[in-house]
């Protein structure tokens, strides 16, 4: 029953409760154009004003107007011609300032005439429905052309001007400016491409003219059937550069993966143009999100939040508006919980809510409370991220007591330890008095009944919220001492919104699994929720010769379950570990690297101490004997937690101290950590400040990929987030909210190549894991949250709403069917389209059923065949990519899956293996020399380096080393190269050569800024025009020359072309294989 009896509730509520499609759909407007004009008319409609202009001139003239009618004040033009170039349109300033004028800066200062200052606002938060919202569509960019137009000193042409003719399909401009940009495809054509088309307009014209459309807050993208939106923060644009590559951990990364759906409250997704336009665009909603539910972070992202997120706040501050009018504060009543499944961006909720609950008038101060071990330096910088120095961790409750006192600390995070040691300390403080909004993070924790009680005794007006991603209901209560907090609603009041596990893997937040259950001994029985733990059964389960088969399948199938060897990504990785681990908090600062690296890694959780530490000998013992299966394997526990909860809560293991440990579990932690240290060259041990370093130091090398597998009991199986882990090894009995948590960490989304978390259970857990999802999904879940079977994805198999899904065998028959290798082409842009299509859908196919066993041998097709229609499939993407560069009309709906191409990696090592075979038969095998090509052709990397490759082969003739030839050769051939671009364009040498080596040090060549300014030659005082177009060609000539030569070995050094010390340079390179290695060692 809820506590409060609601008659009538606002309608300004920025998620829609409940929505329900428009019955009516239209079949007449399928073309691009006729999709515009109706979208137009709807927001039309909705109050937005039409505007028919086409022109930055244009543009610029409206602003005026409508900041005018927002600040009730009239520019004079030298005012306006001030405040336009210095507050609106500053020629230094890009897409990160333009973002924080918008989310933080949106009063800028006007110098009058008469010298006195005066506040113009931007966009009024205050009041929403005070800002003017337009429409434009058809808006004209043009290429650099040398004209010079307005009168504002913004250049269109130029310097200014953009790279290509552009025409952007609708912009919603927010008093003028552009803060929502919506891009159509009709309807057929894959979203991908709207997608595609702003990556670029980002790259080619946005910053164009006065750069007006970096202040886009909000992408939009649609084809009538499905429509989606994210932030300008992207990928490829989180910095002041418009072709920045890194892949980004946070979730406004601009891959595909990343877009989001609009949904009502009940988190039904609203896909349809017409539904989303009367939903996301009406005006108190998306003046909502843009002055509300967008986050602007410390490292420069904008965040936009998603529905579900913006839901579950809204019904807080709902909660706590109602409850203190209706003085219900005190009391469970005045509160409520949050059931958000894990990795659903939780910690971005919470702290948006205490953000905005604390803005409220007649609130004093927001708790926010969370577990000690979550409190750990990743989740420091979390919080610190939202909002700079907010967090205070790792201090005395001196600190807490302090900023309790302190009128303007309004927002204070702190441990369930900390406040529970300031409530015995304190009995009575003026604190319990004030009125606190307290918000719980994670809370199903073990030790919360204690100190729920405290708070309840010595607070006085609170409103008390939990955020839990498996909350406790009676079926999965255990024992509970205070039998009134039983559950999760007993604690803390009604369950205000709910985004299950189903809800996420459907929206694409998180991945679903794939669950393989492997038979370790032949009376294997079945363990169910009711079963207690048994000593006498975990003694069978240590059996010296079963530890020996688990560890044999683990490193017979480590390469395949994390995809080691076989599929390669770029991964920004953190390169100064050890001293970040060791330093307090903010003293030393992260450097990054942008490396490729090659598969994923696992955790491998097992049931007490004495079992990780067999697990871990055993592991020593059989990597020792062949060295081809060396992984890197560390452990990590701190007492030994061996009995299984009763209610599937996995016991908490504390970070900070091992002092619980017995005399042996310790002194094999000791020799573990020695192990460690000497892999990583890093001094930690089992002593309390060590280890807490150590604890940092190993967490930090499971983000970064440099551990394999990290043997735990309990630690790292709640709350801890490493994208590039997908698989969890399981010989423990987890349930319920344990097995959900300990499942969850492999799901998080990375990129294109992850598609589930793979979890490889050694005990019969099928029950279990049938019921925990079925609570915590629902009662259909299975089908959702689990990944098909093999035979399904192979042979094909009927989807949850009934769609027939072909499976991989018709795939291939249509591949060999319709697109034979004996047709020496694929004629017809319609063909052409079809065969991207399908080999893209056989890719991503591939791509799921190489983690099967039974995949292999029955993949139907041969080593030699894929590559021939891996270049095919290349040989289309460079031809349409000049069909798009020549043609402005061509339909651009042609997606290519470019990070599954990389599944058959080829790299420079493999052709010198193949040199090297060459050139051992005296040259003579020619078929040699075509494998080669074939290979060249098939790999997105070497085709910028087929005539250094061939020119090397052609001139090979008596050498000792192929290698040491080759690297020569490399050198030689680049500093040619280089030297000719020099003289050809005049460039300054020394900094020349310095930008050269900056950028191969940093895998890019920067565009940006003024690196690339200071290697020019000095301008004429006669003659300065042309200089754009001169940058431009020495941008694109570097820019060949950087795919040329990055990568494939040969000095790091640019400064002394007669230089000849060679070092292997592989910084884009996996591990190198020399031709007499039969597998290459494992590392990052």
């Amino acid at each position: 029953m809820p506590y409060f009896n609601i008659v009538a509730e606002t309608s300004e509520n920025t998620v829609v409760t409940e929505y329900e499609p428009v019955k009516k759909r239209s079949d007449s407007y399928q073309s691009e154009a006729e999709l515009e004009q109706e979208f137009i008319r709807l927001l039309c409609e909705q109050g937005y004003e039409y505007l028919p202009i086409h022109t930055e001139k244009d543009l610029i003239a409206n602003l005026r107007k409508k900041l005018e009618e927002l600040n009730n004040y009239q520019f004079s033009d030298a005012e306006w011609d001030a405040f336009f170039k210095n507050a609106v349109a500053n020629p230094n300033e890009h897409i990160v300032e333009k973002t924080r004028k918008i989310q933080e800066d949106n009063v800028q200062v006007l110098t009058r005439d008469d010298g006195s200052s005066k506040n113009i606002t931007l966009i009024d938060k205050k009041n929403i429905h005070n800002n003017r919202l337009q429409v434009i569509n058809q808006y004209k960019v043009n290429a650099a052309k040398g004209s010079r137009e307005g009168s504002l000193g913004c250049v269109i042409g130029t310097d200014e001007g953009a790279r290509y003719d552009n025409r952007y399909d609708v912009t919603v401009l927010v008093n003028g400016l552009p803060l929502v940009h919506i891009e159509l495809k009709r309807r057929g054509v894959a979203i991908r491409e709207a997608f595609n088309q702003i990556n670029r307009y980002q790259r080619d014209s946005f910053w164009a003219g006065c750069g007006l459309h970096e202040y886009i807050q909000i992408f939009v993208i649609s084809n009538g059937t499905n429509t989606k939106y994210y932030s300008n923060s992207t990928r490829w644009n989180a910095e002041k550069e418009h072709e920045k590559r890194g892949a980004s951990k946070t979730k406004t990364s601009n891959s595909f993966e990343f877009t989001c759906f609009w949904a009502d409250a009940n988190n039904r997704v609203i896909p349809d143009l017409i539904d989303f336009t009367k939903t996301f665009f009406t005006k108190h909603t998306i003046l909502n999100i843009l002055t509300k539910y967008c986050i602007f972070t410390s490292e420069d992202m904008l965040m936009v939040m998603r529905p579900y997120q913006i839901t579950a706040t809204e019904r807080i501050l709902n909660r706590i508006e109602i409850a203190n009018n209706y003085k219900k504060y005190g009391s469970v009543a005045g509160g409520g919980y949050i059931w958000h499944t894990t990795g659903s961006g939780k910690t971005l909720t919470s702290f948006k809510t205490a953000r905005l609950a604390s803005k409220l008038p007649y609130i004093d101060k927001v708790l926010f409370v969370v577990d000690r071990k979550d409190l750990d330096y990743q989740t420091m910088k979390e919080y610190d991220r939202f909002e700079k120095g907010a967090a205070n961790s790792n201090t005395a409750t001196i600190i807490l007591k302090r900023q309790l006192e302190d009128p303007d600390a309004h927002i204070i995070i702190t441990t369930i330890q900390k406040l529970a040691t300031f409530i015995k300390k304190n009995p009575g403080h003026e604190a319990y008095s004030k009125h606190i909004v307290i918000i719980f993070d994670e809370c199903h924790r073990s030790q919360f009944g204690d100190m729920h009680t405290a708070i309840v005794k010595n607070f006085k007006k609170y409103h008390l919220f939990g955020f839990t991603g498996t909350p406790i209901f009676s079926v999965n209560a255990g024992r509970a001492k205070n039998p009134e907090f039983f559950t999760t609603g007993q604690t803390f009041g009604d369950q205000l919104h709910s985004y299950t596990i189903v809800d996420a893997i459907n929206d694409k937040n998180v991945l679903p699994f794939r669950v393989d259950y492997i038979k370790t001994m032949d009376m294997e029985e079945e363990i169910t929720d009711e079963m207690v733990w048994d000593i006498n059964r975990e003694k069978v389960m240590m059996a010296p010769e079963r530890i020996r088969i688990v560890t044999q399948y683990i490193l017979e199938h480590f390469d395949q379950k994390t995809y080691r060897g076989d599929k390669t990504y770029i991964y920004n990785t953190l390169t100064n570990i050890a001293e970040v681990a060791s330093a307090k908090r903010d003293e030393v600062e992260e450097i990054k690297q942008k490396q490729r690296i090659s598969g994923f890694n696992s955790i491998f959780a097992v049931s007490s101490v004495p079992m990780a530490k067999l697990y871990y000998q055993e592991f020593k013992k059989q990597m020792a004997e062949d060295p081809t299966k060396k992984l890197r394997v560390a452990t990590i526990f701190s007492y030994g937690a061996n009995e299984e909860e009763s209610d599937g809560i996995l016991d908490e293991e504390n970070s900070e101290d091992t002092s619980a440990l017995d005399q042996p579990s310790r002194e094999f932690l000791e020799e573990a950590i020695k192990d460690y240290n000497k892999m990583f060259h890093t001094n930690y041990d089992t002593s309390s400040d060590k280890f807490q370093n150590y604890y940092k130091d190993v967490s930090l090398r499971m983000k970064n990929k440099e551990l394999d597998i990290l043997i735990v009991v309990n630690m790292f199986l709640t709350g801890f987030d490493a994208t590039t882990m997908n698989t969890l090894w399981v010989d423990k009995n987890l349930k319920m909210h344990g097995l959900i948590q300990a499942f969850s960490r492999t799901n998080r989304i990375l990129n294109s190549i992850k598609t589930f978390g793979n979890i490889v259970c050694f005990r019969n857990l099928q029950k279990r894991v049938d019921s925990a999802i079925s609570l915590f999904g629902d009662k259909n879940a299975g089908g959702i949250v689990l990944l098909q079977s093999f035979k399904d994805y192979y042979y094909g198999y009927e989807s949850v709403d009934g769609k027939p899904m072909p499976g991989y065998v018709d795939l291939m028959e249509e591949l060999n069917h319709k697109f034979p290798l004996s047709e020496p082409q694929i004629v017809g842009e319609q063909n052409q389209k079809d065969f991207i299509a399908l080999f893209g859908a056989i890719l991503r196919m591939r791509n799921l059923l190489l983690s099967f066993d039974e995949f292999k041998g029955n993949e139907l097709i041969s080593e030699r065949n894929l590559q021939d229609y891996l270049g095919r499939y290349q040989d289309l993407r460079d031809e349409w990519k000049r069909k798009r560069r020549e043609s402005t009309d061509i339909t651009d709906d042609v997606v290519f899956e470019i990070e599954l191409i990389r599944q058959v990696e080829i790299n420079i090592d493999y052709i010198l293996m193949l040199v090297k075979k060459y050139h051992d038969t005296h040259c003579e095998d020619k078929e040699v020399l075509i494998t080669i090509n074939k290979a060249i052709d098939a790999s997105p990397e070497l085709r910028s380096k087929k005539q250094l490759i061939e020119t090397f082969v052609a001139g090979i003739n008596d050498v000792d080393d192929v290698m040491d030839e080759w690297h020569e050769f490399v050198v030689e051939q680049r500093d040619y190269d280089l030297n000719v671009i020099i003289a050809e364009e005049k460039l300054k040498p020394k900094d020349t050569r310095k930008f050269i080596e900056n950028a191969f040090r940093d895998g890019e060549i920067k565009t940006a800024g003024t690196d690339i300014d200071k290697i020019m030659p000095p301008i004429s005082r006669f003659g300065g025009g042309g200089r754009a177009k001169k940058k431009q060609r020495v941008i694109e000539k570097l820019k060949t020359f950087f795919e040329k030569y990055f990568g494939i070995g040969g000095s790091s050094s640019f400064n002394e072309p007669e230089h000849k010390a060679v070092t292997y340079d592989l910084s884009d390179q996996e591990t190198v294989l020399m031709a007499a290695e039969s597998k290459a060692p494992y590392g990052k």
